[in-house]
């Protein structure tokens, strides 16, 4: 009869379980919640910072692609007619091109025409700005387009005009706050600087109280300085003329009232098939400036490199808090088996509790990420790599996604951690459920070093090439050796506790042989900790490291390949003008001097059977470059590069099959699609580019069609100097700097998008740190039981805190020495590949940092739980469980 009692109540157990309901497994899932509720604190945090960074990341990526330019100076444009500032390649994203596409200016005539029309104006913008009395340009937003046409106030939304238009080539009208700036009203005569040709003297006639108008001519003065008429703008001083002949930048049309999207309709219909589009609306402020779009790209492009680093680590780190989380109740779990719960029941049961905590944590989580992605964006602003007013695009998407993502993470690890305990058999769970397996899994160890020989192999990439690219596959096998840790860590923990506790055996104290003993015994929950914190380091040390490298070797390609000591630009006045070389090469003690400008070019090459589509850097260059530039040419000259030629980087010869003499297709950065000749390979492609075009190829190819800067070589004496600052304080807006960095190592002159990633550096390290601080709070605190046995049996506190102490030093001298050994050869081959040496560049302080930190980091988080675990007497603490 007590047979069939036992039996039957058994049988209804078991009923329980198999009939629950998913609300009565929510409801027993809350309550363990409230009984683990340090180690779920753990996986809160994890969730919380893996949901802010993924968020920031999500609407950074947005923003790139939804965002818009306030609408600025076209706000009184209805309708704004322009050219594509995209190339769209099949198959492939968008890219933006940075130089100004034109519109022919007959369009305007013909779109004036359209019924519902009320105005068309052709604006153009070219580069104009005014000296104020005592010699200084005034600054303006955009130097390179601050003139324009007088017609464009009708552009402008709600322009306040003090004075009357421009009446002739004498006078010009301004606005408001440049006008401010150089202390001018209406009446006065102030010296203008048009396409950086020396100032002349204007009557102002109007002021303009219109953001963003700029400097305005008559309008036949306008396409006459910014050589649209075919001629070079006036003075032979370096006008756009040539393909830009006869035409405008954009066609702005206002429309009768209601009749707007008629409008649009009409004329998207007559450019059908030209190239051009018809915007409205938000859409419009995009075609102020050409850079805009490259603006967004950037964003795109930022949230997609870090994007995959931070999914990675945010998986990682709370697959980790999870595991811990799990292995705290495994004893529960192991009860509810024995009472015959299955085991789809025990891995629901453990991840309906992980799920819960996850959405606890993921509502302030996506909170922080939108404000994550106020502050990168500010960074980026103030670095100038975005515009000032480029809004964020806030939406409910990134949210989505990343509450999607963080969901599944949380599932898959969550099941994953309770697989082996709801697989086991009853018994042989509650058995286990106070210990850890006694051999690692074979498999699991096979599979980690496995991973760490694919990292190892991995950093090789740099030997072989040298780039950006090449640089980035240290940073990944970093992570993947990390991750390989992880997995084979329980098996190395257990070998490095196996010899510990030979060696200790005898003639150690209590502490130290107890310490030794937990390292050896509990090898899967010390990997845990060791490999979280492991990844730390070498994620700090190979994406530092990383960037400092190419930072050093670009800057060492730079200074040896430099042949100039001074450098001359006009920041302010949009470019140089072809006068300028000229003076530069008639002053006393100068050598020799070339003029050197940046573009984009977009190079469609096949690879595996595919067409790649890549926009690459590109120097402008003349024959007389070679004078005051070493690029290192291996094969062919640069003495040829005249008329439609080009030269590439060895790397892009050997990946493009582009040796001298072949003839490749490629896109200016205004859309032109060309057909050059490759006359030269050159080896130092990291620090001048992979592409240079020749000045003849780039000629009406440009924004503005000037130079950017004027590369010097003197006699290197004094008065050479002498003579080249006073020709540049002789021409208002003309700088004078250095021509080479003087230094090739560490951060003073990196570049703004290095900043960048060593910001999110600092951002991703707080998140592993403080993940790593919560997981090893938590792992200690379910360790009462046994710190409470050990009391029993007569161990002091004072020897515990000690035992501790030393478990801690093992850890973090576990992690450094591991984090040192995954680190050692990716950085090893980095500098070898980079700088010709077996290490990497870079701040020296940054390993004894990361030391300290990762030390501090084990003894605060395990010495504080610690001590508050001993504050519980032993019997309390070992019938709570």
């Amino acid at each position: 009869m007590s047979s069939k009692s036992s039996k039957s109540s058994k049988t209804a157990i078991s009923s329980k379980f198999t009939l629950s309901t998913k609300f009565a497994l929510f409801r027993l899932a809350l309550q363990m919640v409230g009984h683990r509720i340090t180690a779920l604190i753990a996986v809160a945090c994890a969730v919380l910072g893996g949901a802010a960074l993924l968020t920031g990341t999500g609407v950074l990526a947005e923003s790139g692609l939804r965002s818009h330019l306030p609408v600025g100076r076209l706000g009184g444009a209805d309708v704004v007619v322009a050219a594509d500032q995209e190339l769209h390649p099949s198959g492939d994203m968008p890219i933006a091109l940075p130089e100004r596409r034109t519109v022919p200016a007959q369009l305007v005539r013909e779109l004036a025409e359209l019924p519902g029309v009320t105005a068309a104006v052709g604006d153009l913008g070219f580069p104009a700005a005014l000296v104020d009395a005592h010699g200084r340009v005034v600054p303006s937003k955009d130097p390179q387009a601050s003139g324009h046409g007088w017609s464009s106030v009708k552009l402008l939304d709600g322009a306040r005009v003090e004075g009357s238009g421009p009446a002739g080539s004498g006078e010009i009208a301004v606005d408001s706050a440049t006008a401010a700036a150089a202390g001018v009203k209406v009446g006065d005569r102030v010296n203008v600087v048009v396409n950086a040709r020396p100032a002349a003297g204007y009557r102002v006639s109007a002021v303009v109280d219109a953001p963003d108008a700029g400097v305005l001519f008559a309008d036949t003065t306008a396409v006459r300085l910014s050589g649209r008429d075919g001629g070079d703008g006036g003075d032979g001083g370096g006008g756009d003329g040539g393909p830009r002949a006869g035409t405008v930048d954009l066609i702005g049309l206002r429309t009768a009232p209601g009749a707007t999207e008629q409008v649009a309709a009409d004329v998207r219909t007559k450019l059908r098939g030209t190239g051009l589009e018809a915007v409205t609306g938000a859409d419009r402020g995009d075609l102020v400036s050409p850079g805009a779009g490259a603006s967004r790209t950037l964003l795109v492009l930022l949230a997609g490199s870090l994007g995959g680093i931070v999914l990675l680590i945010t998986g990682f780190v709370t697959a980790s808090a999870l595991a811990v989380s799990v292995a705290g109740q495994r004893r529960d779990l192991a009860l509810m088996r024995a009472v015959g719960a299955t085991p789809r029941q025990i891995r629901r049961l453990a991840a309906v509790q992980s799920t819960v905590v996850a959405a606890v944590a993921l509502v302030p989580g996506v909170a922080l990420g939108h404000l994550l992605a106020g502050r990168f964006r500010d960074l980026l602003a103030d670095q100038g790599l975005v515009p000032p007013e480029l809004p964020l695009t806030i939406s409910p998407l990134p949210a989505l996604a990343t509450t999607l993502l963080m969901a599944l993470t949380v599932q898959v690890s969550a099941r994953s951690s309770a697989w082996r305990t709801s697989r086991m058999p009853a018994t042989e769970a509650v058995a286990e459920s106070r210990s850890e397996p006694r051999d690692p899994s074979r498999t699991r160890t096979r599979v980690g070093l496995l991973v760490i020989v694919a990292a190892t192999t991995m950093s090789a990439v740099p030997l072989f090439a040298p780039t950006v690219l090449g640089a980035a596959a240290t940073s990944m096998a970093g992570i993947l050796g990390a991750i390989g840790l992880a997995l084979a860590g329980p098996a190395l923990v257990r070998a490095i506790g196996n010899a510990a506790a030979r060696r200790t055996r005898t003639g150690a104290s209590a502490p130290t042989w107890l310490a030794m003993a937990n390292v050896r015994a509990y090898a899967l929950r010390n990997a845990g900790i060791v490999s979280t914190l492991a990844m730390a380091v070498v994620f700090v040390l190979t994406y530092t490291f990383a960037q400092t490298t190419v930072l050093a070797a670009t800057a060492d390609d730079t200074r040896t390949g430099t042949l100039a000591q001074q450098r001359l630009t006009a920041p302010a006045l949009g470019g140089l003008s072809a006068g300028t070389l000229a003076d530069v090469r008639d002053t006393a003690g100068v050598r020799a001097a070339a003029p050197v400008s940046t573009t984009t070019v977009v190079w469609p090459y096949r690879m595996f059977d595919d067409t790649v589509t890549e926009a690459d850097s590109a120097m402008i260059l003349t024959p007389e470059a070679s004078e005051v530039l070493d690029l290192d040419v291996r094969e062919g000259s640069l003495d040829r590069l005249t008329g439609a030629t080009i030269a590439v980087s060895s790397d892009v010869a050997r990946s493009r099959s582009a040796s001298v003499g072949r003839r490749v297709g490629l896109v200016l950065g205004d859309g032109a699609r060309v057909d050059a000749e490759v006359v030269a390979v050159y080896a130092r492609g990291l620090g001048f580019g992979t592409v240079v075009l020749s000045h003849d190829l780039a000629a009406g190819h440009t924004t503005t069609g000037l130079d950017q800067s004027i590369l010097i070589r003197t006699d290197g004496t004094p008065a050479a100097r002498q003579a080249l600052t006073s020709l540049a304080a002789s021409h208002p807006g003309l700088a004078l700097t250095d021509a080479a960095p003087t230094t090739t190592d560490g951060l003073k002159d990196a570049p703004p998008q290095v900043w960048i990633n060593l910001a999110m550096i600092v951002v991703l390290l707080g998140y592993l740190l403080l993940s790593i601080a919560n997981k090893l709070v938590a792992a200690t605190a379910q360790r009462r039981v046994e710190l409470g046995a050990l009391r029993l049996i007569g161990t002091t506190p004072r020897q515990i805190r000690a035992m501790m102490r030393r478990e801690a030093a093992v850890t973090a001298a576990t992690a450094l020495t591991a984090a040192l050994l995954l680190s050692a050869i990716p950085l090893a081959l980095l500098g070898q590949g980079f700088l010709g040496r077996p290490w990497p560049a870079g701040p020296a302080w940054l390993l004894p940092a990361l030391a300290l930190t990762v030390t501090a980091t084990a003894f605060l988080t395990i010495e504080l739980p610690t001590r508050q675990a001993l504050r519980t007497p032993p019997a309390d603490a070992i019938r709570a469980q």
